[in-house]
């Protein structure tokens, strides 16, 4: 049985199920139940957002309202996920990875393979990224591609909200650590979901629109800007474009995207992270690679600019990937013909 839900309570379904399921999931995180003194169930936060709001009522405990210190809780995480449980800590903002980096890039992401596969970490690190919620440069930032460098870590970015869900139970039951990306500005968006527990497998992209003249690649947010962009498109100028949400990062689905490409001929990737050595480029990259025979034009990229997120409303709408600037760089791999 499905319903509408958002993007939010769908996450927090997601948690609740999984915390029934399995005694040993637990939730780390700061103001998660209300704050040192405070009378916890009443006074509940369930985070920056609310995301968790509820779950203290129903499992006690198994919430810990942690430090502000993000270097203690992280670490406190990924050694009890070391020791048989299945943590679930949020970094509240994926900005602050900064403080807790060597907890995941050397610890967490490095058990497996340093222990030749005795070991295990199964935590999950669920996190706020991108832009468009007027919280300025230090909350506001599309890190995900520096997660997907580093060997060991698997890294989500759902689109909606059915995919938070399957996608969050999916992290909580891995074996390996998990950074768990949730775009703010997502929250709020509500698709059908179902009432019961269900995983989506990781490294599976999904198709979202299917096109013949070009195929768009993204995740998260910018998804949504792209099937603004394929309608557009096909309205204007008869363009039909394909349009694939990743929705994993690491890793990535290649055989969905280079199929896309040896039927359309065309590439745009779209991603809200700086131009530099993005999803972007690294899709980009890998296409010209293994599918150059099969383009018929250069591979575009439309990226935020390389700057830190302005501040002002204005210029904040405009450092977003918008339809628009999708649009545009679809037209660039076309004929004149076909455009016009």
């Amino acid at each position: 049985m499905a319903r509408k839900l958002s993007f939010k309570m769908a996450i927090n379904e997601a948690l609740d199920l999984e915390m029934r399921r399995d005694p040993s999931v637990i939730l780390l995180g700061e103001d998660i139940v209300g704050g040192s003194g405070a009378p916890g169930e009443k006074d509940a936060w369930g985070g920056v957002l609310g995301v968790t709001k509820g779950l203290y009522a129903k499992h006690g405990n198994r919430l810990l309202d942690t430090p502000l210190s993000e270097s203690a809780y992280i670490g406190a995480a990924v050694g009890a996920a070391a020791c048989g449980m299945r943590p679930v800590a949020e970094l509240m903002f994926l900005d602050f990875m900064g403080v807790c980096f060597d907890q995941i890039l050397n610890q967490a992401a490095k058990f497996r393979y340093m222990f030749g596969g005795k070991a295990t970490t199964p935590v999950v690190i669920r996190a706020m990224v991108g832009a468009g919620f007027r919280a300025a440069a230090q909350h506001s930032q599309m890190l995900t591609p520096m997660f997907t460098h580093v060997p060991g870590l698997k890294v989500v970015c759902p689109s909606n909200a059915y995919d938070a869900k399957g996608l969050l139970i999916q992290s909580i039951r891995d074996d390996d650590p998990v950074i768990f990306c949730e775009h703010k500005n997502l929250y709020g968006h509500e698709v059908d979901v179902p009432t019961e527990a269900y995983a989506i497998p990781f490294g599976e992209a999904n198709v979202v629109r299917d096109g013949k003249d070009v195929t768009i690649v993204s995740y998260g947010l910018t998804v949504h800007r792209a099937m603004d962009a394929a309608s557009a498109l096909s309205r204007q100028h008869g363009i039909e474009a394909e349009v694939i949400d990743l929705r994993t990062l690491s890793p990535i689905d290649w055989d969905t995207v280079i199929e896309s490409v040896e039927t359309t001929g065309r590439l745009v990737v779209v991603d809200e992270a700086h131009p530099r050595c993005s999803i972007a480029t690294d899709v980009a990259a890998y296409v010209a690679q293994q599918a150059f025979g099969a383009l018929k034009a250069a591979p575009q990229m439309v990226t935020a600019p390389h700057t830190p997120v302005p501040f002002s409303p204005t210029l904040e709408d405009l450092y977003i990937p918008t339809a628009e600037a999708i649009a545009g760089a679809v037209l660039r791999t076309v004929p004149h013909a076909l455009a016009a």
